[in-house]
C-alpha cells in the first residue's frame, strides 16, 4: 500500500522509520539515511547512539550534517511524482470543499481536518483504518470483497484483505502490510553496500522519467526476488530428498482397471480385470495405495507423469473410504495434487485450490513431515515448489497414492511411474 508520496515510492529514497521521501536526509557512519527529525526522535532519552536498521552502535553523539545531494534527489522525486496530481477534497463537506488530509478505507471516503475529528474522538472509529488521503480509492480495497487490504500474501506477492484470507489465501503466508513493507525496507539496507555507494555522484536530469525508472527498478526487485525464492526452494528440495524410501505399489488396493507392473513401480489405466474381492480395494476411483505406510517422521518419493494429460498424486491415510466416489481433501482424509485437461493444475484442499505452473512437470516429488503436519510438492525437473498442505494433524498411518486416471482410455495409456530419487547436483 503506498504512502502519501504516492504508488510509485523509490525504496532508496524512502526512510525507513516514517516511511516516506525523505525530508532533510542525514546519513549514519554505516551508510544507512533517515530523516534527520525522525533520527532524532530515536535519540530521545537514550545515551547511546545507533542505527535503527543495523544496530550498530556509535561511540560518541553524532552532529550529523543534512546530505544535500540526497535532500535535491529527494525533492526532485517529489516534484516529478506529485506532477499533475489532482488534490483530493472531503467527501463531507456541503459547501466549499476543502482538502483532504485522510481517506478512510473503512468508510471509503476523505476527509478534511474538521470531518475528521470524530474518528479521532470515537472509540469505534478510531479502529478504522487511516491512510493519507488519495484519489484512487480503489487501490486500497479488494475488489471482490470491498474491504480494506490490509495485509500481504508472501506466497503470491499481493495485498490482500480479511476475507481473502478466510478462501483462496487461507493457506497462504500472510502479513499486516506495514510488517512486510518494514521487512522490505530492512532487506533492501542491509544486503545492499551502502559504503560504496556515494551519493554526491547521483544525478538526475529534469527530463529523466522517474516513474519509469522506478517501475523499471521495481521489476528487477521482483526477478531477484524470484530468483533467492527459487534458490530456497531448490536448497528446500536437496534436503527432503534425503528422506527418500522405497515405495512399491499394493495390488490388493488396486480398482480392477488399473494394472500394475511386477515389480509395483508403474501403473497405467486399463480394462477392468477380474481381480479378487478385497476390502482394501477402490471400487470407483481409479486409485491405488503403496504397500509402505508412515506413522512418523519423514518421507519422499518422486514420479515420473511425464506425456501424462490427467493424473493423481499424494498421501492418504490409512483409514479412507475406498468405496464408491471419493471427494480429495483433507477432512476426507486425501492430500492430493492433480492435473486435469492436459494444463489445470489443482491443490485438492476445500475448495480447490487452482495452480499456474509456468512449466508442466515431468517429475513430481511428494515430501511429509509426519510431526509437522506437512505435505509438499516439487516439480523436481526445474527443482521448484509446486504447493505445501500446512498446519495438518495426521492420527494414523500415512500412504503414498496414484491414481493413472485416463479419461481418453487411449490404446496406449501412458503409465505413472515410481522412479529412484537420484540427488540433485548443485
Amino acid at each position: 500500500m503506498a504512502s502519501s508520496s504516492g504508488p510509485a515510492l523509490n525504496e532508496e529514497l524512502q526512510c525507513s522509520i516514517c516511511l516516506e521521501v525523505f525530508t532533510d536526509p542525514v546519513t549514519t557512519p554505516c551508510g544507512h539515511n533517515f530523516c534527520r527529525s525522525c533520527l532524532s526522535k530515536c535519540w530521545t532519552d537514550t545515551q547511546t547512539c545507533f542505527c535503527p536498521l543495523c544496530k550498530d552502535k556509535f561511540s560518541k553523539r553524532l552532529d550529523l550534517k543534512i546530505n544535500t545531494t540526497l535532500r535535491e534527489v529527494a525533492q526532485h522525486f517529489k516534484e516529478k511524482l506529485n506532477l499533475g496530481e489532482p488534490e483530493v477534497f472531503c467527501d463531507i463537506c456541503d459547501e466549499r470543499k476543502q482538502k483532504a488530509v485522510k481517506t478512510c478505507l473503512m468508510c471509503q471516503s476523505s476527509y478534511c481536518e474538521t470531518h475528521l475529528e470524530s474518528h479521532r474522538r470515537v472509540p469505534r472509529l478510531k479502529k478504522h483504518k487511516l491512510i493519507n488521503a488519495v484519489e484512487n480509492l480503489e487501490d486500497y480495497i479488494c475488489q471482490k470483497h470491498e474491504r480494506p487490504l490490509e495485509l500481504f500474501c508472501r506466497d503470491d506477492q499481493t495485498c490482500v484483505c480479511l476475507f481473502c484470507t478466510e478462501g483462496e489465501h487461507r493457506t497462504h503466508n500472510t502479513v499486516p502490510i506495514e510488517e512486510e513493507s518494514r521487512e522490505k525496507k530492512m532487506s533492501s539496507s542491509l544486503y545492499s553496500r551502502p559504503h560504496t555507494r556515494n551519493w554526491t555522484e547521483i544525478r538526475i536530469d529534469s527530463d529523466v522519467n522517474v516513474n519509469s525508472l522506478i517501475r523499471a527498478l521495481t521489476e528487477l526487485k521482483k526477478t531477484l526476488n524470484r530468483t533467492l525464492r527459487e534458490k530456497l526452494y531448490q536448497i528446500g528440495l536437496k534436503f527432503v530428498q534425503k528422506f527418500a524410501v522405497n515405495v512399491t505399489l499394493d495390488p490388493d488396493t488396486a480398482h480392477p482397471s488399473i494394472i500394475l507392473s511386477e515389480d509395483g513401480k508403474r501403473v497405467i489405466d486399463g480394462r477392468k480385470q477380474d481381480v479378487p474381492e478385497n476390502p482394501k480395494r477402490f471400487d470407483y476411483d481409479l486409485s491405488v495405495l503403496a504397500k509402505q505406510g508412515f506413522s512418523s517422521g519423514k518421507f519422499y518419493y518422486e514420479v515420473q507423469v511425464k506425456g501424462k494429460n490427467e493424473w493423481d498424486l499424494g498421501v492418504a491415510r490409512e483409514s479412507i473410504n475406498r468405496k464408491g466416489r471419493l471427494t480429495l481433501t483433507p477432512d476426507n482424509g486425501f492430500w492430493s495434487l492433480i492435473l486435469r485437461k492436459e494444463n489445470q493444475y489443482f491443490a485438492c484442499e476445500r475448495p480447490p485450490v487452482s495452480l499456474s505452473l509456468r512449466v508442466k512437470p515431468e517429475k513430481v516429488g511428494v515430501f511429509v513431515d509426519y510431526e509437522e503436519g506437512l505435505v509438499s510438492f516439487y516439480d523436481v525437473e526445474s527443482r521448484s515448489h509446486i504447493y505445501s498442505f500446512t498446519g495438518q494433524t495426521f492420527t494414523d498411518k500415512l500412504y503414498p497414492i496414484l491414481s493413472p486416471f485416463d479419461k481418453y482410455k487411449v490404446k496406449y495409456s501412458i503409465p505413472l511411474i515410481i522412479t529412484p530419487v537420484s540427488p540433485l547436483m548443485d
